[in-house]
């Protein structure tokens, strides 16, 4: 708990110093995917993911979209200390 505070401040102090250069620091996460499984065991693979919403792991190519439209300027030029929130939905609370 005490990290994402941490790491949510120094993302909305590193946006408030770049913005003035027409810079933008945003991020998106947590994001569940598993890129390298070879070093987990055949029922950490068949579980991971199973604890978000979709029930699944969340794959590349659906993360992809996000990041371009991030780092797009046409789309996404007025956002900046955001964090764009890729979980594979929302459970609630």
């Amino acid at each position: 708990m005490a990290a994402g505070k941490a790491r949510d401040s120094a993302r909305a102090t590193k946006a408030a110093v770049v913005a003035h250069r027409g810079a933008a620091a945003e991020s998106a996460g947590p994001v569940w995917t598993a890129l390298n499984a070879s070093d987990k065991s055949s029922n950490d693979i068949t579980q991971f993911g199973a604890h978000t919403p979709m029930m699944r792991p969340a794959q590349p190519e659906e993360l992809a979209p996000a990041y371009v439209f991030l780092a797009s300027a046409q789309c996404s030029s007025y956002i900046t200390g955001e964090i764009l929130p890729i979980i594979g939905g929302h459970a609630g609370g």
